[in-house]
């Protein structure tokens, strides 16, 4: 089950696959500063999750107006989510939980999708400024989009 709204977010340092070679994400990197929408996804290169990423892409200014940085993390390595993102031209920062443990910690890994495995279910949270979660959804099946309206709704109100 999600980590429901009030709670501490969990910090973490994962990984991600720049054109300058590997570099670390890290959560408490923004506390104080901005505000963070984590959006965790099952998998790369498939459909649902390429459409995601890449609307959430075409809105990224929305997000930056709303002083917010916008996080994707998959259970994906980082080279197969740098491999992705350029061929499908998204731009926000995917982050690697390979070792599952974000997943794990905010409550949304899936034991087994379709035969493959364990993985990231469609979740989305924000994160204030302060490390707190002030929206938590996790979707009932990977098919279907967070509602991005009700989170811009949270980050407009955050400031």
């Amino acid at each position: 089950m999600a980590l429901p709204v009030g709670s501490k977010a969990p910090d973490f340092t994962l990984k991600t696959k720049t054109p300058s070679g590997l570099q670390d994400v890290t959560l408490s990197n923004n506390f104080g500063k901005r505000n963070t929408v984590l959006l965790f996804f099952p998998l790369a290169f498939t459909g649902v999750c390429t459409k995601e990423m890449c609307d959430v892409t075409a809105g990224l200014n929305a997000y930056r107006e709303l002083n917010a940085d916008v996080i994707g993390i998959s259970v994906d390595s980082p080279f197969a989510q740098e491999a992705w993102a350029q061929k499908e031209k998204i731009g926000i920062t995917l982050a690697s939980d390979l070792n599952k443990t974000v997943a794990r910690a905010y409550g949304v890994l899936l034991d087994d999708l379709l035969g493959l495995g364990s993985v990231s279910a469609r979740a989305a949270f924000v994160v204030d400024k302060q490390g707190i979660i002030q929206y938590s959804e996790q979707t009932p099946s990977p098919k279907e989009l967070p509602n991005f309206e009700a989170i811009k709704a949270v980050l407009a109100r955050l400031g």
